[in-house]
């Protein structure tokens, strides 16, 4: 008789926390290295896999990430009852591998600045999103269209992904 292992998957939440008029916060803990988290923020091929939640019935048709300080991202979403895509896109403002990115959404005069940071210990990450908004209205226009409401099956996607070990990111050069 073989030994067999048990294997446990923790099962993590996500928290979706308005901290003032115009910040939004959102935390989860992956069961993953920083660096492998991090390569599924800035890997168009991966970012792709997990960014759209599927409830949303949204398709994310192309994606172009120049993660560099200065660099730019434009994300091009299709939904079946719209014939127009619609664009999101900014510029990258700090770029600091496997521990930080800030970004600018530049799709409307009402967008964020993203600052998104990566926290490890103990082979574990902790990703805290906080998106910083112009005004109250700006974040009390993005809760109402729920543009926000997406992260916790977001991340379950970007969870799924990570557990699979044959999906999980190659690391790469750093050339940020």
């Amino acid at each position: 008789m073989g030994a067999e292992r048990e294997v446990k998957t923790m099962k993590n939440s996500t928290t979706v926390e308005r901290t003032s008029e115009r910040e939004l916060v959102v935390t989860r803990t992956f069961n993953a290295p920083a660096r492998l988290v991090f390569e599924a923020w800035t890997t168009p091929a991966l970012f792709m896999r997990w960014w759209v939640p599927k409830s949303f019935g949204l398709t994310l048709l192309s994606c172009e990430l120049d993660v560099r300080v200065g660099g730019g991202y434009r994300l091009e979403f299709g939904h079946p009852a719209s014939e127009q895509p619609m664009a999101f896109f900014g510029s990258y403002v700090e770029v600091t591998p496997y521990s930080r990115l800030v970004w600018t959404n530049e799709e409307s005069p009402d967008g964020a600045v993203t600052t998104v940071t990566f926290e490890e210990k103990g082979g574990m990450i902790r990703v805290v999103v906080n998106d910083l908004y112009p005004s109250k209205e700006a974040l009390d226009a993005a809760i109402a269209s729920e543009s926000t409401g997406g992260f916790p099956e977001q991340f379950e996607q970007l969870d799924a992904i990570l557990a699979t070990p044959s999906a999980r990111p190659t690391p790469r050069p750093l050339g940020f």
